[in-house]
């Protein structure tokens, strides 16, 4: 399977966050999956690559031209695809990707998440979505999305289009038993 990990590009984060999102790569490389991601070579980006090296996983990075600059990009990608744009790079992140992940990150990493999560609600997908929680990083996140569902700004349904996880083991788990459900874009819509 084909996962997408989405995360921080920093290297100026808590190590804690680092470790967790190695083992998270190690662990995805070690089930037999290949890594999808926006090939950096720093932050929780270099990190799931590292892991996925170190359990001997092929690792497709996919970044803009623009990016390639000294010490950016991981240097060890099984492949490398080039795009001119970085809204060509988020499509191919997508349609690559048969599952997401969303370790900790910051401003970019929740673009990508909130995309990804539109069009699940859109219809336009029906991949799993697991939010990486490592060291409860996004316990505000999932305070907002209920806050978002309990001020009738979405419905309930909504939650159901992704799953917060502490636990490296539970969030494979989840991704590979993934039953997709259908969801009609019509009962989504929050009308009264």
């Amino acid at each position: 399977m084909n996962i997408c990990v989405y995360g921080a590009s920093s290297d100026s984060i808590d190590e804690v966050y680092i470790s967790a999102v190695e083992a998270l790569g190690e662990e995805l490389a070690r089930r037999g999956h290949t890594l999808i991601f926006g090939a950096g070579g720093s932050g929780c980006m270099g990190a799931s690559a590292r892991g996925a090296a170190r359990g001997h996983g092929k690792i497709i990075g996919i970044v803009p031209d623009f990016f390639e600059v000294d010490g950016f990009l991981y240097e060890h990608c099984t492949e490398l695809l080039k795009t001119d744009t970085m809204r060509e790079r988020k499509r191919m992140l997508e349609e690559y990707a048969d599952a997401f992940i969303v370790a900790p990150g910051g401003i970019g990493t929740f673009d990508e998440f909130f995309e990804v999560l539109t069009l699940k609600q859109l219809n336009r997908h029906s991949k799993a979505i697991a939010v990486f929680n490592a060291n409860g990083y996004y316990d505000d996140m999932e305070k907002l999305l209920n806050k978002v569902v309990d001020e009738n700004f979405a419905k309930r349904d909504t939650l159901e289009l992704v799953k917060f996880f502490d636990s490296i083991d539970e969030i494979f788990d989840y991704i590979e038993n993934y039953e997709a459900k259908e969801f009609s874009v019509e009962e989504m819509k929050h009308i009264h």
